[in-house]
């Protein structure tokens, strides 16, 4: 067994566990969690960028309500990118090894976090500038499929749900990490020169501590160096410190760094394919695609629930059709995961806990500031009019933080508590609650949408999203436990990228889905669908793993 290449792996056999496996598999874990941490906060950055950029003025578009859907549309383009970009890495660790995926893909989230903090310096840089660089934010997003993969292979499956819930739990963390870090970061001059000239506030702003008034000096460029200073000595962490097990049900042709990082690049360019033609559909001129008057072009080319399965079923035949022999065969024997319903069962599943998740940790930031930060009034005409602002409004940065810390904080409780009771009865309790969680938060939007001082409706709406996140946060743990149970050592890891990646489509959905409807004053119709759907879930987790001809019992 070389330092870095592990060729020997056994960690079914308890001697072989406690003698070497654990200490490697911790060591790996470790340094996996905070590179996880900081690609979900460049990944999900977008919506706290986008909260600042509009009280200081940005403006893209003279129309307001026109100018704050653009400031959406950069967190739902990072989204789509994101949870695209899972799909091709959730094969990257058979195809390149851990220690290799993992250094190289965090050493790519320096381009857009660079990018960013150059782009933020100048208040007329062009609104595509923004639209691209959230497009290669996606990386980030990309990496949880590739991390959690590689983490179950380093686990028995007896911890398989604490392992798996630690690291993505704790991974999770960096997007509380980002809506904290970001505010702070961005009241001084981090790094002198390079953090450029200090902007004024036009609107009230605040950090996890104190409401900043208007007219004090900012320093937005800070939003992308802060990764920065995290993703370089991550990225070394990685590579001296992480491990490639070159076992056959791991990474069974393992090349040199180089042609890993060949291989790694040439999936991920036909992942940002797929997410740019998806988005050129999406998104509305000059980016998108102009559907002008045809009724068959807006319902159907422009319809997101049309084009999000086209594109991950593009992705998933491209990804074979257009890639190397060596690699098409590697990849036809992970694609007989397709094959098992249980896969199919579990993506859904997956995507109510963690798609949840991730789509209001995104929409959440931005739906305080519009719900909560301005007046609701009719106008003459009888239409509802948001457009000026409500100085009694709650910050965004003060409250957008604390459902993603809860809700990746008690990540490993979920684990931990399916460990001992089941997977499966654990996601029963909390699909339940999410149901009753959104329903109530979509009753108290609604007051709060249509009320002249909507903060009076806001301590109810935030305990009742409070519950929701702690929900999500726990039925991660318990769906990660099932998978690691029910699917065999091989299929478990291509299994959690692909359920991960089809989840991650929640970091574009809720955002664009919420947006649409506050646009029609009728944001409570989004979390009302969104409670539909829980029940669903709640439906085929019984039928296929609690109830009376569950194949597989409570895994």
């Amino acid at each position: 067994m070389s330092k870095t290449n592990i060729s020997s792996w056994n960690i079914e056999d308890e001697n072989f566990w406690n003698s070497t496996g654990k200490k490697i598999a911790n060591r790996n874990l470790w340094i996996s969690i905070p590179s996880l941490l900081v690609g979900f906060a460049v990944w999900l950055m977008w919506g706290i960028i986008g909260v600042q950029m509009i009280n200081l003025g940005f403006v893209f578009d003279p129309d307001p309500a026109t100018n704050k859907s653009m400031m959406l549309t950069l967190a739902a383009i990072a989204g789509l990118t994101g949870a695209t970009l899972r799909i091709p890495s959730t094969f990257f660790i058979r195809l390149a090894g851990g220690r290799n995926t993992i250094f190289f893909t965090t050493a790519l989230l320096l381009i857009p976090s660079i990018g960013t903090a150059l782009a933020l310096q100048d208040q007329s840089t062009p609104l595509w500038q923004f639209q691209f660089l959230a497009f290669l934010s996606g990386i980030g997003g990309g990496n949880f499929a590739s991390s959690m993969s590689n983490i179950s292979f380093f686990f028995p499956k007896k911890v398989q749900g604490t392992s798996l819930g630690l690291n993505a739990g704790l991974g999770n963390f960096g997007v509380t990490t980002m809506q904290i870090l970001i505010p702070l970061a961005m009241t001084v001059p981090l790094l002198g020169l390079l953090s450029g000239d200090a902007l004024e506030l036009t609107k009230a702003s605040g950090t996890i501590f104190k409401r900043i008034p208007a007219g004090a000096e900012t320093w937005i460029a800070n939003a992308g160096w802060v990764w920065v200073l995290w993703l370089v000595p991550l990225a070394l962490f990685g590579w001296f410190g992480m491990n490639n097990i070159k076992t056959e049900t791991v990474t069974p042709n393992l090349k040199s760094p180089l042609v890993s990082f060949g291989r790694i690049s040439w999936l991920l360019f036909i992942g940002f394919l797929t997410a740019g033609v998806g988005l050129y559909f999406i998104l509305p001129p000059p980016i998108g695609l102009d559907a002008g008057d045809s009724a068959f072009m807006q319902n159907v080319l422009k319809n997101k629930w049309v084009i999000l399965p086209l594109i991950i079923a593009a992705t998933v035949y491209l990804l074979k059709l257009a890639s190397p022999g060596e690699i098409k065969a590697n990849l036809t024997r992970q694609y007989a995961i397709f094959n098992n319903k249980h896969t199919w069962v579990m993506t859904i599943i997956y995507t109510m806990t963690f798609g949840s998740f991730i789509g209001f940790s995104a929409a959440v930031p931005l739906s305080i500031k519009f719900i909560f930060g301005y007046i609701h009034t009719l106008n003459a005409d009888g239409v509802w009019v948001h457009s000026v602002s409500n100085p009694d409004g709650p910050s965004a940065f003060m409250f957008a933080w604390a459902g993603p810390f809860i809700g990746a904080l008690i990540r490993p409780v979920g684990g931990k508590l399916s460990d001992k009771f089941g997977g499966a009865l654990i996601t029963q309790i909390v699909s339940v609650i999410m149901v009753f969680a959104a329903l109530g938060v979509a009753y108290y939007m609604s007051l709060a949408y249509h009320s002249e001082t909507p903060q009076q409706y806001f301590t109810p709406f935030f305990i009742l999203l409070i519950i929701l996140f702690t929900a999500t946060g726990i039925g991660n743990g318990s769906t990660f436990r099932t998978i690691a149970i029910v699917f065999d050592k091989e299929q478990a890891g291509p299994v959690l990228g692909w359920t991960s990646a089809v989840a991650a489509y929640g970091a574009f959905i809720i955002p664009k889905v919420l947006g649409e409807q506050m646009k029609m004053t009728t944001p409570e119709y989004a979390l009302y669908g969104f409670a539909i759907f829980y029940g669903i879930c709640a439906v085929l987790n019984w039928w296929y793993y609690l109830g009376p001809k569950a194949e597989i019992k409570n895994p």
